[in-house]
């Protein structure tokens, strides 16, 4: 049991790449099936690890693998179609390379830094923008997803920041720092 948010986690990297492929062939409606049934697995893994103390090094890997991954490609291909400019793109993808160089870093010295609330709210406006996204491509319908995308950037920067402030500030007792 204790390795069912792994398995999901496992699950969410395959759907990266059926996303990809989707989307690649225009099929816009299942590509956003397909990144609905990811962001739900995002979140039922996440609350199963928690919720039962199933958290594991393993998926403490795999799973911001699998949403940074999604994230990446879900961004790179709305950018490939027009949606969202080249900016929006980069200051993801640097703000998470840099991220996980910290965090690869943090590991090797047995600090590990726990997703707090900006995270999570960034998160859940990334998951808004992009359906958002989505309606505006396969209904026409405009979504204003474009303020969605730079208010999720605004949070996720802040979490950035916070999680440097957490890492200089705390001290590493026991290697943990909790929210």
């Amino acid at each position: 049991m204790k390795q069912i948010p792994n398995i999901l986690s496992s699950f969410r990297l395959v759907l990266v790449a059926v996303f990809f492929y989707l989307f690649t062939k225009q099929n816009y409606e299942w590509s956003m099936v397909v990144y609905l049934v990811a962001s739900s697995t995002d979140i039922l893994d996440g609350y199963l690890a928690r919720k039962n103390n199933w958290i594991t090094n393993v998926g403490k890997v795999l799973d911001p693998l699998a949403d940074k991954l999604m994230l990446f490609v879900v961004l790179y291909c709305f950018y490939s179609i027009g949606k969202i400019p080249l900016p929006i793109l980069l200051v993801v993808f640097v703000k998470d390379l840099v991220m996980i160089v910290i965090g690869i870093v943090l590991y090797s010295k047995k600090v590990v830094v726990y997703a707090d609330w900006f995270g999570k709210i960034a998160t859940g406006l990334f998951m808004l923008a992009i359906i958002l996204t989505f309606v505006n491509i396969i209904w026409q319908v405009e979504t204003y997803y474009i303020w969605f995308y730079l208010l999720a950037l605004a949070v996720a920067i802040v979490s950035f920041f916070h999680y440097g402030i957490k890492t200089l500030i705390k001290k590493q007792g026991n290697g943990r720092m909790d929210d």
